[in-house]
This record gives C-alpha cells, sequence and structure tokens, in this order.
C-alpha cells in the first residue's frame, strides 16, 4: 500500500492567463503557490496527478532545525514560525506542532558531532540540548537501554505529511488562487527569451512567471529547455504501523532507526539514509558531479533496479508540446518498495522499542528523493530564460523547509525583499565542482 494522503477535489477548468504558475504540486510548490496568492497574484497551480502524492506524501514529516547545514539553517528556522503562522493564517490542519527532536546514541563521535553542531547553531538563536548518559536514559525511557549521550531540540518539530500539502492547497483555493490537478505541464514558450506561457496536455496559460518545483521530475523538464540541471533520484523506503503502542516519545532517531508519530496516533518507522540506487541514463549523464556525494554516503547505498527506468522521470529523451509526455504515462511516482528494508526497519523498530510489538505494519511504500550534488536545493531564477524560477533538489530536506522555500520564491517571483540570502541556493553553483561542498547533514 502507498503512503497515506489526504484526497482533495479541485477544479478542471484551466484559466487562459496568470500572473505566475507553479508546476508541481508537492509541498514546495504548495507553500509558493500559497505565498503568491497570498500577495494578490492571479496563480494557478498545476498537478500531473494528485496533490502530494510522491515525495511530500511519503517522508517522515520532521520539520528541523537540528544537524541542518549551515546554508540551510537560515530557511529551516523561518520555516519553523512559518509553520506556526500558516495555521494561524488559514484554520488548515497541517499537523505541525513543535514536540522536540530526539537523537540518542552511544557513538562518542557522533554525540561530539552533534556538541559541535550545538557550537555553532548557538550563536544563532537555536536551542539545543546535549543529554549525558543519565539524561538520555530519561528520555529515551520506552528503550529500556542505556545511551552514552544524545541531543533534544525542543523547538523544533513535525507535521503530518499526508495532510500538510492538501491543507496548503486549499488554503490556495480560500485565497482565491487555483489548484488544478491530473494536469501535466508539457513545457514553456517564450517571447523574445523571457517566459511567455505553460503549456499543458489541457490547453495554455499565458504568464510571465513559471516556478518549477517539479521534485524528482525537474532535470528532464528543464532539459527540454536547454538548461542543464544535475540531479539524481534515490529510492527510500518506510511504512507505517498503527496507534496501539503507548508511551513512546513522538519523534526518535539512533543511527540503527528513526521512529515518528504520525497524525493518525501510528508511528512512520525508516532508517536514516538509507536507500537504492536505480541506474538511469540521466544518473549515468551525472554520475561525475555526484561523485563527491557518492564517496560521502556510499556506506548507506546499495545498487538498485529498473524502479527508475519505469518511472520515466529521469529520461534524456525530448518531447513536442503537443505529444504525450512521460509525466502523462506515470501521473504518480510510486516506486516498489524494497523488501529486505521493510524486514530490517520493523525488526529494528521492535528491537528498539518493544511496545512497538503490539502494533501491525498499516502500509509500506518507497518514493524517490531528488538530490543535487551538494545536497542543497537549487532555487533561483534562470538567467537563460527569464521568468523561469527552478526550486529542486532538496535532498530529502524538503517537506521541513516548505514554508520557507514557498516563500523564498515568491520573493524572487515579486522582487521583494528575500526572506533568507538566496545566493546560497542559486542554481548557478551547479557549474562549478561539489567536492568539499557537500551537505554535512
Amino acid at each position: 500500500m502507498p503512503a497515506p494522503l489526504t484526497l482533495l477535489e479541485t477544479s478542471s477548468n484551466l484559466p487562459d492567463h496568470a500572473d505566475a504558475v507553479v508546476i508541481g504540486g508537492g509541498i514546495i510548490g504548495a507553500f509558493a503557490a500559497y505565498y503568491l496568492t497570498r500577495r494578490g497574484l492571479k496563480t494557478v497551480l498545476i498537478e500531473k496527478g494528485r496533490i502530494g502524492a510522491e515525495q511530500s506524501s511519503r517522508n517522515w514529516g520532521w520539520c528541523r532545525q537540528q544537524n541542518r547545514d549551515a546554508r540551510e539553517l537560515p530557511v529551516s528556522t523561518k520555516s519553523l514560525d512559518l509553520w506556526e503562522r500558516f495555521q494561524e493564517e488559514t484554520g488548515e490542519e497541517t499537523g505541525f506542532r513543535r514536540c522536540g527532536l530526539l537523537y540518542l546514541s552511544n557513538n562518542e563521535e557522533e554525540i561530539a558531532g552533534w556538541a559541535r553542531w550545538r557550537d555553532f547553531a548557538k550563536p544563532l538563536g537555536v536551542t539545543t540540548h546535549m543529554l549525558s548518559s543519565a539524561e538520555a536514559a530519561e528520555r529515551g525511557y520506552a528503550t529500556g537501554k542505556s545511551w552514552k549521550g544524545g541531543v533534544f531540540s525542543p523547538t523544533d518539530g513535525i507535521a503530518d505529511p499526508a495532510r500538510a500539502a492538501p491543507a496548503v492547497a486549499r488554503a490556495i483555493i480560500k485565497c482565491g488562487g487555483t489548484v488544478i490537478q491530473n494536469c501535466a505541464a508539457r513545457g514553456i514558450e517564450t517571447e523574445g527569451g523571457r517566459v511567455s506561457a505553460v503549456v499543458t496536455e489541457h490547453g495554455t496559460i499565458r504568464t510571465k512567471a513559471a516556478v518549477l518545483a517539479g521534485g524528482a521530475w525537474a532535470s528532464s523538464f528543464c532539459r527540454q529547455l536547454g538548461i542543464r540541471f544535475p540531479q539524481a533520484s534515490i529510492r527510500s523506503t518506510a511504512l507505517s504501523v498503527s496507534a496501539e503502542a503507548e508511551g513512546l516519545p513522538d519523534t526518535l532517531h539512533t543511527s540503527g532507526i528513526t521512529v515518528t508519530r504520525r497524525g493518525d496516533g501510528g508511528f512512520t518507522l525508516a532508517i536514516s539514509g538509507r536507500g537504492r540506487v536505480d541506474v538511469t541514463p540521466q544518473q549515468i549523464r551525472f554520475a561525475p558531479q555526484f561523485l563527491p556525494m557518492f564517496f560521502k554516503r556510499w556506506r548507506n547505498l546499495a545498487p538498485g533496479g529498473l524502479e527508475g527506468i519505469r518511472g520515466g522521470h529521469e529520461t534524456l529523451s525530448r518531447w513536442k508540446l503537443d505529444e504525450k509526455t512521460p509525466m502523462e504515462r506515470m501521473r504518480i511516482l510510486d516506486p516498489k518498495p524494497d523488501a529486505a528494508t521493510v524486514r530490517l526497519t520493523h525488526q529494528r523498530a521492535l528491537e528498539l522499542l518493544p511496545e512497538l510489538s503490539k502494533t501491525k505494519i498499516q502500509a509500506v511504500w518507497a518514493g524517490f528523493i531528488d538530490t543535487t550534488p551538494d545536497g542543497v536545493p537549487g532555487i533561483g531564477e534562470i538567467s537563460t530564460v527569464p521568468g523561469f524560477i527552478l526550486a529542486a533538489g532538496f535532498s530529502g530536506h524538503g517537506f521541513g523547509v516548505g514554508p520557507g522555500a514557498g516563500h523564498l520564491i515568491a520573493d524572487i517571483v515579486t522582487g521583494e525583499e528575500p526572506l533568507v540570502d538566496p545566493k546560497p541556493y542559486h542554481p548557478d553553483r551547479f557549474n562549478n565542482s561539489a567536492w568539499g561542498k557537500v551537505a554535512d547533514f
């Protein structure tokens, strides 16, 4: 069964013009369209399948500052405030709450790394509590184990992946924006080198601003415009269990397993960083740029199969604007979960938290995490196609920073003072090597 998702009914009437068109109805695209709509722009959000149906509903739901790379920390901090503000502004429920995130470890080197991050983040206003052995055992009482130490970040939290993107889409509609599902964007038209329209399978929308928040599909879409965007997808597997377990922390991360309480009271179980690399033409094309990432993360990666080919999202083919595209043949990327990872994840969770033996597996799923060579997203206007703003490659961090990223995208489109410094995210950096620049966390 795929990851749970709140289904949403939306319009099927395609406007003939808009101030801005956002392509991709995941958490990034939804928040970008929300902030554009709130600023009075006639905004259209188009999604080839269902709102939030790909990675935005398949992640853990963590909204964190803790252990963020220095380049992502500012937008992470802003995002936490915006998650709260969104619910106050709209009355829509995303499941966000600052429950705190708990990390436990018996590895002294890992604990020392968390302490170094605490020292780095403290001057920036981030609150992190390092835990002694006794404090770690107390907070991790449900494990029944002793720990050398840990860390607790009280101002971080979680939101519900099943509800969040659909909730933002409903807010867009309330604010007067348009959301259209089952409508794939085929490409961009230009006049004088600038964006003039977005061509969809159901017609053309005239616009001067197009935001591509296409997740794992972004690179192949960019290729149609002659834009080189190095991107590779990792197939990650997770599962959820039912709500019978009592007395467990809302969140718990160890090197072996990560456990997160879901909105229905059950838990999402996953192994951090573990994934399959499904070889595709795009993977091969960009392999040299991903060598720094591979050398840093190879211990958690394993060879995959043909799921990437089957998905069609990493094709090197080009298509005409009047013909069916790979996005229309694969409305929702729903790759096959890795059975070995499912068994290992469940086993580790039961060993760590015996109370979970009272639960049953509810759902098992996989998703494609779109990564960049340095593990930091690409956000910015493409200089060769003015009016075209790329927002992709969030490398497994997109859900938590969704509000901040969406706000920053709206800032770029409207020319307003940016929420955070946009320079570290600009796609132009992919013209250079990622050696020595791969994100630490």
